[in-house]
């Protein structure tokens, strides 16, 4: 008999959070426990799930003693100051912000490509960006057996990426552009419905976003390699699912055949890719879905040994909260909790 755990998650109440417990219902795992939090504003909020409702804590100043997992999904800030507390309280932490993403004691994870990080954790292992999970799972089986030799990457990012308010905003705009009143001003320096801007987050002195640099620093982290990686992230008026077209120079030449069947055997992989039938991933079609789904593998003569793919995931559920049980999961099965 499966051993069962008691879950805290913080953030309960947004995007994320709710994802967290509808993944982990999906999923068929039953909490000896669980507890929600999120901010004073929402104590007392009632949540359902299995057939109970929960009432939500307000974060500041819990007690997470008798927790044995808590996903963290509240913004850098909280994390910051919340984690250690659980971790110090006897918690096992996933954190899916980018307070400790770099950090070189904490294990960044995405449990098909180096689940073997898991092993070094002290209480805490940090969830990497929704865009570079994605992309990492897709490009992983590659790697593995065709080093990548340089990564260039566009992305296609949704607004739920942002949030609640963000999926609000772009509904907003959306329906005051169509009746011709004036848009709303929302959670972006632009309008979003009917338009997109190439960046996210902050920018920096390189010139760079900040989500950029994530996708650059995560990602050599994961594959733990060196891989040179250009990145352009790109705000678009979808509701869910991240889409990136990636273009890969590998070591040595390929058959795109052996590709295709690469990905087609590789874990939490799904291929679409017959463009003569118009079979390719969109993100209306891989809405609420776990998998990462793959298309458009094309050779690009440009370079040596180039290859371009089409990568679409559910940002909310692959992104990150499925992401963060798959890492309970993983740890569960090994006996590291």
């Amino acid at each position: 008999m499966k051993k069962k755990h008691s879950f805290g998650i913080v953030g309960a109440t947004g995007a994320v959070g709710r994802k967290f417990l509808a993944v982990l219902a999906e999923r068929g795992i039953e909490p000896r426990d669980l507890r929600l939090f999120a901010s004073e504003r929402s104590k007392g909020q009632q949540i359902g799930f299995g057939g109970r409702q929960v009432a939500v804590e307000a974060v500041d100043g819990a007690d997470f003693k008798g927790l044995d997992v808590v996903f963290f999904s509240a913004g850098t800030e909280v994390s910051k100051n919340v984690c250690p507390q659980a971790v110090k309280a006897g918690a096992v932490v996933i954190d899916n912000s980018n307070a400790f993403r770099m950090d070189d004691e904490v294990p960044l994870v995405v449990p098909e490509v180096n689940p073997h990080a898991l092993k070094r954790h002290h209480g805490l292992i940090a969830n990497p960006n929704c865009s570079t999970i994605q992309m990492v799972v897709a490009i992983a089986p590659i790697h593995r057996v065709n080093p990548i030799k340089r990564l260039v990457v566009s992305t296609y990012q949704s607004v739920s990426g942002t949030g609640l308010e963000a999926i609000e905003i772009l509904e907003r705009q959306t329906a005051a552009r169509l009746a011709g009143k004036p848009l709303p001003e929302g959670v972006y320096p632009h309008p979003i419905g009917f338009n997109l801007f190439p960046h996210i987050d902050v920018f920096l002195d390189s010139g760079y976003c900040r989500e950029e640099e994530k996708m650059v620093r995560e990602t050599q982290k994961i594959m733990e390699a060196p891989i040179p990686v250009s990145p352009t992230v790109v705000r678009v008026p979808v509701f869910y699912c991240h889409s990136e077209a990636v273009n890969l120079e590998l070591s040595r030449p390929f058959e795109l055949d052996a590709i295709r069947n690469l990905l087609r055997e590789a874990p939490g992989v799904v291929l679409m890719d017959d463009p003569a039938k118009n079979v390719y991933p969109t993100p209306v079609q891989c809405q609420d879905r776990d998998e990462v789904f793959v298309g458009r593998l094309r050779t690009d003569p440009s370079v040596a040994n180039g290859l371009n793919l089409w990568v679409v995931a559910d940002n909310l559920r692959r992104g990150a909260a499925t992401n963060g049980v798959l890492i309970y999961e993983a740890m569960a099965r090994e006996g590291l909790l």
